[in-house]
């Protein structure tokens, strides 16, 4: 399974499915992270945490546990 976390800068992943529950799942489906859309790494910060993705025509900054939950193609 690939992750959105695994995703190198420059990349572009689809989402396939989200692995959270409850409250988690809800804040990032929220933030646009849903099944079919097109995901772009633009920066990963020194130290690896946070991820910045490009989605939707917007910017987002999203913490690598929570890019964990994030099934990717």
């Amino acid at each position: 399974m690939k992750t959105l976390k695994d995703v190198p800068i420059g990349g572009v992943a689809t989402v396939l499915r989200l692995h959270g529950e409850g409250a988690v799942r809800r804040r990032i489906m929220d933030m646009g992270l849903t099944r079919g859309t097109e995901v772009r790494v633009r920066k990963v910060a020194p130290l690896g945490d946070p991820i910045e993705i490009t989605l939707r025509g917007y910017e987002l900054s999203i913490r690598k546990a929570d890019a964990e939950t994030v099934e990717v193609e």
